[in-house]
């Protein structure tokens, strides 16, 4: 039934509009990308990534398209006259098959070609990095062992190689399926009699295409060879004893072997029957069982595994060198530290006194402390993990916390106040890390809004963030109204600071800066309403000449999207340099294919508590044996613009890229000086290099086939599940003349919790920076982080009892930070307290710091105090609970005063316990003041007392257990309000 005309127009017309409608939204993400890349000044990426793909893409489908299609093609024109039939049997089959697709079959032909060429094609285009690795391939000068070629190779040239044998399978294997299918449609062979019946055409081109496959499998059988280098057979990963005696040998034979086999289907052309074919397509089967299964199976089981140690050590020897060279560590400093528990007292006093400044605040619990602290306005908001840098404040470089403080949810989530009003954070946050104020909060370095100058002037407004709205429309500043062009901001800057009733509540302003694409055309304003689907950026009378839209704001993404070669840090963090505020991102290049290295999984070994509590997206699981920190990479807060510097111009990888994309990375020269003042040594880095010296700091092979001097990462004591992250901090090294800024972590022994090493690097070092590594000696017993813990936990109960008030309050351990120290170790960890009730006002404080050397615990207000309860005065006090009673002399005037001081710190902390009790936060602020005095007058009379004539003493009568407090007087609670 034939349809009626006007339906038979209207479906070509919907089908029309339908592809106009596809078009227009592909044109739309395609012109807005450049448009974007224009804007930060990267066109030359873009263009790069877009021709590369665009030319794989059509020479892959055409490629592809040629092979199968001309196949197709020589299988119809190669038909039999007479196919029906033609052999003496029934063709009922094929007939049926060939009557329903002959008067379609340009239509089937075209339409089968074009699938197979776009799934072909985007396959293709999606190893556009394949390819452009392979054009510009630097050398690594650096011979792999095995082969004496180049490590260039077979990072660059062997991943092409297998790519294009891949292409080629898939293209003659394809072809094979479509050529058997069109001959035994138009009768060039037949299955429906007993055996296979085919005509010479058909068995000719079935036997070129079989041999054409099988010669390609010699040619892979022999570039497999070099794959060798990636075999995870032996112990270690690597070309193993078995391959390079049994596997090696094998591949060359079946090469040999598949060569004479191609050459017998080829002589299928020329000799009638299938015996020639059958022989070579049983010896290739045959051969790749026993010669490429079957024979190195038996060397590994009868030669290999009685004799593994002695058999693979010159294996396990060549994947050490190649590990530690891949990831970085070949120059990592193991030194023996005797890790001392005990020592005199003068040596450790003189070491106190050269102890910096440590941090006690810690970036992952202080969060909330900033939000309430800073937050402003409930429509800003901090990340949920702070950072840590350093600067130089009053002439000396100091540990900060610093955070930004970004645009959070508008009170009314309309169109308007999403996009055009809440459009930026305001302001930048530091807080010292090694101070706070006498109520355990921050002490601020800069704060509030319009921020204060402690480091001087600088654009204070976030456009660009980690937490910016997906798009914001700005720099709309003017209108027209009744034929006057008015001013007309709308856009917020900051909350008004006056409090009269007239007042709107807001300062506003107008964007000025180059970011943002501008959107004041229409034809632009369209594509862009498309790109997001909202009809609002056509009709909002706010949006002129003058706007500029703002997206791919988040400082991780643009720089993703102008480096797409690049791996970036999980932690980007923010800086104040030349008066602006910058995201600094740290850039890696990486491969898998380095020969011989150890290869690992980049999210497992990155993985611990910091980055789960972060924001940022969860970092790849790729598989990773090589990788540099290679780009520093920026980006400006306010205009957004991304500039990437080469930090290791020696890294051939990303010398490669550079080829590639040239012109996008800036020398290391041209870093400013302020900003080298802010990199460190990238954390993501650091945890990669620590898994691998894990068990890569053994480089004997004999040892490293043991295992038994292997170390891993200890559990965070906080959490007791993933591993302990590293930390920042200033400290001082043996040997060395003076603090500086460090990352650090420890490491333990497999399936123990004694500390086995504590490695460091100078976080304000360059590419060449060598990781240091204390390795403590194997029959000491050296607390861990975990043990550690556990002593806190156990001889300051007390003390973190008295801390949770009626069950009110609630304590958080902070980061446990490990310090060389005196020849040994000492551990600090700051206790923190905050309300127990889950609400949104708490926040944490800080109110204890906990020091441990050897067996000897202090538990003070401050580092100071703590420490001096360790080694000032010769005193060691390792229970606060039971501190050293003082003895009263028999001398004139000091045994009054010693009394005295001791009643009045007796009577404090009791008039405290009381008040706390009572909730008279102000008297209980009292009581610590006169406690805080009564301690002073008690050590001044002590110090009276060791300088008087020596006599019998007296001892002093023990005080009740109330009264054992006052060596560490209890916080100042912070209340649930």
């Amino acid at each position: 039934m034939r349809l009626p005309r006007r339906p038979r127009l209207l479906v070509p017309v919907a089908i029309t509009l339908v592809a106009i409608v596809i078009l227009f939204f592909v044109f739309a993400g395609i012109f807005t990308d450049w448009l974007w890349f224009d804007s930060v000044g990267y066109t030359s990426v873009f263009s790069t990534m877009l021709v590369t793909q665009l030319l794989l893409f059509v020479f892959g489908a055409l490629i592809m398209g040629a092979i199968v299609g001309g196949n197709m093609i020589l299988a119809y024109r190669a038909r039999p006259l007479f196919g029906i039939g033609m052999f003496g049997g029934s063709s009922q089959g094929a007939d049926r098959y060939r009557a329903a697709v002959d008067p379609h079959r340009k239509l089937v032909f075209i339409i089968g070609l074009a699938m197979l060429g776009l799934f072909t094609g985007s396959s293709t285009a999606g190893q556009w990095k394949t390819w452009l690795l392979f054009i510009n391939g630097s050398s690594f000068n650096r011979p792999d062992p095995l082969f004496n070629m180049d490590v260039s190779f077979f990072m660059f040239t062997y991943p092409f190689i297998r790519m294009l044998l891949n292409f080629l399978f898939t293209a003659v294997i394809i072809s094979i399926i479509v050529a058997a299918i069109v001959h035994y449609l138009y009768g060039g062979f037949r299955l429906q009699s007993p055996g296979v019946h085919a005509t010479r055409a058909a068995r000719v081109h079935l036997s070129v295409l079989v041999g054409l496959f099988v010669l390609l499998k010699a040619v892979a059988y022999w570039i497999d060879r070099y794959g060798l280098v990636f075999s995870d057979r032996g112990k270690v990963f690597g070309a193993s004893y078995t391959d390079v005696n049994a596997v090696l040998p094998a591949k060359s034979i079946l090469a040999i072997i598949a060569l004479i086999c191609a050459a017998l289907f080829f002589a299928g052309v020329v000799r009638p029957g299938g015996m020639l074919p059958g022989v070579g397509l049983g010896l290739l089967v045959l051969s790749a069982v026993l010669v490429g299964g079957v024979y190195p199976a038996l060397v590994e089981q009868f030669q290999v595994k009685p004799n593994q140690q002695s058999k693979e050590q010159v294996y396990i020897k060549r994947n050490i060198e190649a590990t530690r060279d891949a990831y970085g560590v070949a120059s990592a400093e193991v030194a023996a530290y005797s890790a001392k528990t005990q020592g005199t007292q003068q040596e450790l006093q003189s070491e106190v006194s050269t102890i910096p400044g440590v941090r006690l605040l810690d970036p992952t619990v202080l969060s909330p402390t900033f939000q309430q602290l800073q937050q402003i306005k409930g429509y800003y908001q901090f990340p949920e993990q702070l950072d840590v840098d350093r600067y130089t404040i009053d002439g000396a470089s100091r540990d900060t916390v610093v955070a930004v403080r970004e645009i959070g949810q508008p009170p009314d989530g309309n169109w308007i106040n999403n996009h055009l009003v809440y459009t930026h954070g305001f302001g930048f946050v530091a807080g010292s890390g090694s101070k706070t104020d006498p109520q355990g909060k921050p002490d601020f370095i800069v704060k509030d809004i319009p921020p204060t100058n402690g480091l001087g002037t600088f654009e204070p407004r976030i456009y660009f963030g980690e937490n910016s709205p997906e798009y914001s429309i700005v720099g709309g500043n003017q209108k027209v109204v009744n034929g006057k062009v008015v001013n007309d901001n709308i856009e917020l800057d900051f909350p008004e600071q006056s409090s009269t009733p007239q007042g709107s509540g807001q300062e506003n302003t107008t964007y000025t800066g180059k970011g943002g694409v501008p959107i004041g055309n229409f034809f632009t304003r369209l594509l862009y309403a498309g790109k997001y689907g909202e009809t609002n950026m056509l009709l909002s009378s706010d949006i002129n000449s003058k706007s500029r839209i703002l997206y791919n704001r988040d400082p991780r993404d643009r720089v993703q999207q102008v480096a797409p070669f690049l791996t970036l840090d999980g932690d980007p963090y923010p800086a104040v340099v030349n008066g602006r505020i910058l995201w600094i991102v740290d850039g890696y290049t990486m491969s898998e294919d380095y020969p011989y290295s150890e290869r690992r999984s980049f999210g497992d070994m990155t993985r611990d508590t910091s980055t789960e509590r972060q924001l940022t997206p969860q970092q790849p699981r790729d598989h990773i044996n090589y990788i540099r920190n290679s780009v520093k990479a920026t980006v400006d807060a306010y205009d957004g613009t991304v500039s990437l510097y080469a930090w290791d111009d020696q890294d051939p990888l990303l010398r490669t890229w550079e080829k590639a994309f040239g012109g996008v990375i800036q020398p290391k020269s041209k870093i400013p000086t302020q900003l080298m003042d802010h990199l460190r040594y990238p954390e993501d880095l650091f945890k990669v290099q620590r898994d691998i010296l894990g068990n890569y700091h053994v480089t004997d092979a004999n040892a490293f086939y043991g295992g038994q001097d292997f170390w891993k990462v200890p559990e965070d004591p906080a959490s007791n599940k993933t591993k302990q992250p590293p930390y920042y901090v200033t400290l001082r090294m043996p040997n060395e003349p003076g603090p500086r800024f460090s990352l650090t972590t420890t490491m333990v022994p497999n399936n123990r919790d004694n500390l086995a090493a504590f490695m460091a690097v100078d976080a304000t070092g360059d590419s060449t920076t060598k990781i240091q590594i204390l390795q403590l000696p194997s029959d000491t017993t050296i607390p861990g982080p975990k043990q550690a813990q556990n002593t806190f936990d156990t001889k300051a109960a007390s003390v973190l009892n008295d801390l949770r008030i009626g069950g009110t309050t609630e304590t958080l351990n902070g980061n446990l930070l490990t310090l060389p120290f005196g020849g040994g170790l000492l551990y600090v960890e700051p206790v923190y307290v905050q309300p127990k009730v889950q609400n949104s006002a708490r926040y944490p404080t800080l109110a204890r710091v906990l020091v441990m050397f050897g067996s000897d615990v202090g538990i003070g207000t401050t580092l100071k105090d703590a420490l001096d309860q360790v080694f000032g005065q010769g005193q060691q006090v390792t229970t606060p609970n039971t501190p050293t009673t003082p003895t009263q002399p028999n001398t004139p005037g000091v045994t009054t005063d010693l009394t005295k001081a001791y009643d009045n710190a007796q009577k404090a902390y009791d008039d405290g316990q009381k008040a706390i009790k009572s909730g008279d936060f102000a008297a209980y602020g009292e009581a610590q003041k006169r406690l805080a005095q009564a301690l002073k007058d008690l050590e001044s009379a002590l110090g009276k007392q060791k300088a008087a004539p020596t006599a019998t003493p007296s001892a002093t009568p023990a005080p009740s257990s109330s009264a054992s407090a006052p060596a560490t007087p209890a916080p100042t609670p912070t209340p649930s309000s």
